[in-house]
């Protein structure tokens, strides 16, 4: 009797071992799809993270993460309702969420929604003051501005993003023509010789600092 009773122990342990082996497994393989999300995202394969972040939802509804990397994968694809619907339905779940702020800001701006836009990346300065996007949402953020003629604020936000970013001439080319519609010559000038040096093929850059040297030059006779 004791040998049976021993037998069925060990069956039992040799079945749990079995179990938690098989359970470890699986959760490593969730683990590992989530990685390969963010990692083809990252590599450029932004249909395939979508692929991957929708079969993670319709597993788990919640996962945050998965919200995230599906709404940067389908703004990066330029499809921006899809985008505006996800982030909107993330909200529904974290409403604080600092990443799906600023992705919906990102999609209401490509949807022409600029005040609204321009309220989320404002949001999400507020959310994550150190955030990994914080120099892409005052680049919206200066882009909006320049879309509704407050060219002041623009200077402001796209200084703060090549701030944050100094090696970005396309940037610093839309600071100078900022600039420029605000009447400052001589900054914007700064901006454009700025973009120049980063990028020395930048058409914009060139034609907005020929445009503003002449100004320059008009303003000093």
């Amino acid at each position: 009797p004791g040998g049976g009773l021993i037998g069925m122990r060990t069956r039992s342990l040799r079945s749990l071992c079995c179990f938690l082996v098989l359970f470890s497994a699986s959760v490593i393989a969730a683990a590992q799809t989530r990685r390969d999300a963010l990692l083809e995202y990252r590599q450029g394969n932004y249909a395939e993270a979508v692929e991957i972040c929708t079969a993670e939802i319709a597993e788990t509804p919640t996962n945050m993460d998965s919200y995230a990397v599906l709404c940067w994968s389908l703004v990066a694809l330029g499809k921006h309702d899809e985008a505006a619907n996800f982030a909107v339905q993330a909200r529904s779940i974290n409403r604080y969420d600092p990443r799906i702020v600023e992705v919906l800001g990102e999609a209401r701006f490509h949807q022409g929604r600029n005040e609204e836009a321009l309220k989320l990346f404002q949001e999400y300065v507020t959310l994550a003051p150190e955030g990994g996007r914080l120099d892409v949402a005052y680049y919206f953020m200066g882009e909006i501005y320049a879309r509704l003629g407050r060219y002041r604020h623009a200077d402001i936000a796209l200084s703060t993003a090549v701030r944050h970013a100094p090696g970005n001439a396309k940037w610093w080319t839309r600071l100078g023509y900022a600039r420029e519609k605000a009447n400052d010559a001589r900054y914007a000038v700064g901006a454009y010789e700025k973009a120049l040096g980063i990028d020395p093929q930048s058409v914009d850059a060139q034609r907005g600092l020929e445009r503003k040297q002449r100004a320059v030059l008009v303003e000093r006779d």
